[in-house]
């Protein structure tokens, strides 16, 4: 665990500031038992770079009062932001580059959590 937060609240909590951007196809995968790396990935979706832009500060402004910082890889402007938060790793793609890279295929075989 990397801070005060239950991973399993900290995805919820990450969903939830999400949500109150519009994400649309959110998918969540449990690798506890089969990644090292976190405990869950999620990924979500967008349908503009400003609307990305939108839910990476959701996320910082929503995890802030849990003391969690959050680190960021990417771009809005380039379709997919990668937001770690260890113990969980969050895809955020406009629709089209999702559906490109499709790397929801990497976590097939781990269970989906609602």
């Amino acid at each position: 665990m990397s801070g005060k937060m239950e991973s399993l609240e900290l995805m919820h909590c990450a969903k939830e500031a999400l949500l109150s951007k519009k994400a649309a196809n959110i998918t969540i995968f449990d690798v506890r038992h089969t990644s090292p790396v976190t405990d869950y990935y999620m990924i979500a979706s967008g349908s503009t770079a400003a609307q990305l832009k939108a839910m990476v500060n959701a996320l910082s402004t929503s995890l802030k009062t849990t003391g969690f910082k959050i680190r960021v890889s990417g771009v809005p402007d380039d379709g997919w932001v990668v937001v770690d938060l260890f113990d969980v790793v969050i895809h955020i793609f406009q629709t089209e580059v999702r559906d490109y890279y499709s790397i929801e295929e990497l976590w097939a075989d781990s269970p989906r959590v609602e």
